[in-house]
């Protein structure tokens, strides 16, 4: 699938994902709409495009009745990206509110058929991975893409809607060939990014000078950061080379200790502090890394941004960036919020 000059959707295309996926996808040459309630994405992130024509926008919440049967009209791609979702604070404190994704997720794929819409590429997480599989952070693990299950022991009800969605795809395909491609993204990060993800959290806790610093989890989590670029790259290429519902890992195979993340971000920042390890607050799986032998498999596709290079690009954006007493002033919140 070639998509220069196709008419395509961006759910959430506003967002830290999503707006970054919106610029790709306006340089490849495509029309582009944006829907976006903006309940955790800024205009000012695809402002230029919006102004110049390029990117026609729609603030809108894509649940409520007939908003997505509009955003679909005339779209010939639709990639999938608005979510109700956050940060491992987020998603262990909100069940209720990441339920609702099961909801989203079903109405715009049915708008999708029922419009006769080509292909659906839907950005599906690392969540749907079984909890089970995921204890030990001395094992040598790289999770492959039939590990999902049964049996299935998906990451909260965040990973359960994203699996679910996953194979809602798989089944519209099957009975009604809709063409379709999942994106199990794991741990991004980069420009644009959210405190209540982990590398955000960590660069705003040394950017105001946080001591004792804070480090949720005993730091021996294990993690595979991928930057936000090799999201996106990997994402239009399973636009342009899966139909058939499969899903796939997009992530690094670096493996990275959360301590060893705290370290660099301390050095490079020159900022000095005591580390304060909180075991008792929220910190997800202890050994999450991809296996992405089939993205370079089926997509030619593999990471390029090595997470040490990328964690301090984006250190140094963060920094020429943002305001110090804006970030005191919600940084807290932000830990476990949109």
């Amino acid at each position: 699938m070639n998509l220069d000059n196709s008419k395509v959707l961006v759910t959430g295309g506003a967002s830290f994902i999503g707006s970054h996926l919106t610029h790709a996808l306006v340089e490849r040459g495509a029309s582009v709409r944006v829907v976006d309630n903006l309940s955790s994405g800024q205009l000012s992130n695809i402002q230029t495009y919006v102004e110049s024509g390029q990117v026609e926008f729609v603030q809108a919440d894509l649940t409520d009745p007939g908003i997505a049967q509009r955003a679909v009209d005339g779209v010939r791609v639709v990639f999938h990206l608005a979510a109700d979702h956050g940060g491992r604070g987020y998603v262990e404190l909100h069940q209720a509110a990441c339920a609702t994704n099961l909801a989203l997720d079903g109405m715009l794929f049915r708008a999708c058929h029922q419009a006769g819409v080509e292909k659906v590429v839907y950005a599906s997480s690392g969540c749907v991975y079984p909890n089970h599989l995921q204890t030990d952070p001395g094992q040598l693990l790289f999770l492959t893409e039939d590990m999902v299950g049964p049996p299935c022991d998906a990451d909260n009800m965040y990973g359960w809607a994203k699996l679910m969605g996953e194979m809602t795809l798989q089944a519209f395909c099957r009975d009604w060939g809709m063409k379709s491609a999942s994106c199990r993204y794991f741990t991004v990060y980069g420009e644009r990014g959210h405190e209540n993800h982990a590398v955000i959290a960590m660069i705003a806790r040394a950017f105001v000078g946080q001591n004792p610093y804070v480090v949720w989890g005993n730091g021996e989590q294990i993690r595979n950061w991928t930057h936000v670029d090799d999201i996106v790259a990997g994402t239009i290429k399973a636009a342009e080379n899966i139909d058939d519902g499969t899903a796939i890992n997009l992530g690094t195979m670096e493996r990275t200790r959360v301590i060893d993340a705290v370290h660099e971000v301390l050095r490079y920042t020159g900022h000095s502090a005591e580390i304060e390890l909180h075991p008792e607050m929220p910190t997800g799986p202890m050994n999450r890394v991809a296996d992405n032998s089939l993205g370079k498999q089926l997509l030619d596709w593999e990471p390029e941004v090595r997470f040490m290079d990328g964690l301090r690009r984006t250190i140094d954006w963060y920094f020429s960036t943002k305001d110090k007493n804006t970030v005191v002033s919600v940084l807290e919140e932000r830990l476990t919020e949109r």
